[in-house]
């Protein structure tokens, strides 16, 4: 994100100001109720350790990860700050009930797209991609417009990028949740590697482009859905 606009730094300034603002705004939103959407799960399925631990809290500073929280403003896609959660606590099948609980961030951010949308698909805003940057200064109607193209935005990235099947994504979880034993066995031997796995995934991404390819057509099918057009 900020990576590719960096002149604006330089010759448009007002604007760089404007596309902090909004990144920012939609990122406090959507990495807070992401994790809150985690400890609520774990709470109501019986496990009180992200209570305990201040994690039942829309205080985006109890959910925000620094490097997850960089990555977001550099490329626009990242993380927050995992909750704790004690399967031991959980009721039912314990990696079920963890599969729950890790699908509830994702979900989360689909919701919280799903709402912004609405306000493009009624007319209250009109669509506007937070790729392309905006060309009328601060004029309250497009201000709007691009608030709410990154809240669809930012959420949708958010909530594909973490259904990769990575530790310490909430794909590995939910994968594990629902494979069959076999499979879901060996895919939990090996979160202890998911970090560096990861982060391979993201230079090598970074490098070739794949990911943000990924990334991008995913999300572009999802706010076709939410907003009626492509990102």
């Amino acid at each position: 994100m900020l990576l590719w606009n960096l002149d604006l730094l330089f010759d448009r300034p007002a604007m760089f100001l404007q596309l902090i603002t909004a990144i920012s705004i939609a990122m406090l939103i959507a990495l807070t109720l992401h994790e809150y959407g985690h400890a609520y799960m774990a709470n109501r399925l019986g496990d009180p350790t992200p209570k305990a631990l201040g994690r039942l809290s829309l205080n985006p500073l109890r959910h925000l990860d620094p490097f997850g929280t960089v990555m977001i403003f550099l490329a626009g896609f990242g993380w927050g700050r995992p909750v704790p959660v004690d399967a031991r606590y959980l009721r039912g099948d314990p990696w079920k009930s963890m599969a729950i609980v890790a699908a509830a961030g994702p979900l989360t951010n689909l919701i919280l797209a799903a709402v912004f949308g609405v306000l493009i698909r009624v007319g209250v805003v009109a669509w506007h991609s937070p790729l392309y940057l905006p060309h009328g200064g601060w004029e309250p109607g497009l201000v709007a417009a691009y608030m709410v193209g990154w809240m669809v935005f930012l959420n949708l990235m958010l909530a594909v990028f973490n259904l990769i099947p990575i530790a310490p994504l909430d794909g590995s979880k939910i994968a594990i949740g629902i494979l069959p034993g076999r499979q879901a066995e060996v895919l939990a031997r090996m979160e202890r590697h998911g970090p560096m796995i990861l982060m391979g995934v993201i230079l090598f991404g970074w490098v070739t482009g794949f990911l943000w390819l990924f990334l991008r057509t995913a999300v572009d099918g999802l706010a076709v859905l939410f907003v009626g057009s492509g990102v």
